[in-house]
């Protein structure tokens, strides 16, 4: 992981950024010696999401009936 204060962040961003999306490891940003900031690589990650919708979709054995005002 690499870590930056945030003075050294402002004129370094881009290539901080790129470096991030290259090694794909963290970057931490301080301020005064205490962490406050992490800038982490992009993971699209299927099972992550899916694991997030599961449970959460509604299942209608008979769709043609009507829909009670309890539901």
């Amino acid at each position: 992981m690499h870590v930056l204060s945030k003075s050294q962040l402002k004129s370094q961003l881009l290539e901080k950024l790129r470096l991030v999306e290259k090694e794909r490891k963290p970057l931490l940003i301080t301020h005064n010696g205490k962490p406050v900031v992490q800038i982490v690589p992009y993971t699209q990650n299927p099972q992550r999401i899916l694991k997030e919708l599961r449970g959460s979709v509604i299942v209608y054995r008979e769709p043609t009936n009507p829909v009670e005002v309890a539901d």
